[in-house]
């Protein structure tokens, strides 16, 4: 039985538990994917003072943000089983085409609300909880308001909507997600800094970038690249990496 064929059978009580262990696993991952890049490039390319502690107020949001990506997930699911959300099966060259409109899609809708989010009262009541960590670690990714959280969430459910794509293609944005996600709140620089002279490259967005961006808010609303930053004259190029020196005792 395939993945899709096996979640048609799911009653919503078997689904939730599911997904809800599902994200589980997506942010134990991208946070140890975080750590690891860390324990490999931290002594090399730091942007940031790494293995910085971590607060119960981060631990806290985290779990918010758990339960809220739970829930999108669910609402997914349930639109899709209503027969709002339309799947493609099977394989096909479209995939390609499939993966580039949610990547470049996704890049878009989300720099237009996060650049909404920095000039409106919501930065204050909403987004400056981010911002409270200028020095992005790991688990950062998860630290964010439940209002953030839905606004996000909504976005990718309302594409999902307008754009029937090739499962596989789906699951190939969503694990890139995740893996920009937690390179850029790593605190390192893994890319070679001739990758930013390169003609397409050099638009990825990099862990360099978004740190730029927890350094001046003004800049860098991108998240998986910076053609809009570039397009919409919000770009700044990120630090460059150092070595890092461990912070003095107090």
């Amino acid at each position: 039985m395939d993945l899709l064929a096996y979640f048609k059978t799911l009653g919503w009580w078997e689904a939730l538990p599911l997904f809800l262990a599902e994200n589980l696993l997506v942010l134990l991952l991208a946070v140890g994917f975080g750590y690891v890049l860390q324990a490999v490039f931290g002594r090399r390319r730091s942007l940031a003072s790494v293995y910085q502690p971590v607060s119960g107020q981060q631990l806290r949001y985290a779990a918010y943000t758990l339960l809220l990506n739970t829930g999108i997930t669910f609402a997914g699911f349930w639109l899709w089983r209503q027969g709002f959300i339309v799947i493609r099966e099977g394989a096909s060259a479209r995939l390609v085409l499939d993966f580039a409109v949610l990547f470049l899609g996704m890049d878009l809708l989300m720099y237009v609300f996060h650049y909404a989010i920095h000039h409106t009262p919501l930065h204050r009541w909403v987004h400056g909880l981010h911002h409270e960590y200028p020095e992005p670690q790991p688990l950062d990714l998860f630290v964010l308001h439940p209002l953030e959280i839905l606004g996000f969430g909504g976005l990718w459910l309302a594409l999902m909507v307008l754009y029937p794509a090739y499962f596989g293609a789906i699951l190939a944005y969503l694990v890139v997600n995740v893996l920009f996600g937690a390179l850029g709140h790593s605190g390192v620089e893994p890319f070679p800094a001739a990758w930013a002279r390169r003609p397409v490259l050099k638009y990825l967005g990099s862990s360099g970038f978004h740190f730029q961006h927890h350094q001046d808010e003004r800049h860098n609303f991108g998240f998986y690249t910076s053609l809009w930053d570039r397009l919409f004259g919000t770009f700044a190029p990120g630090p460059l990496p150092q070595a890092h020196r461990p912070p003095a005792n107090k």
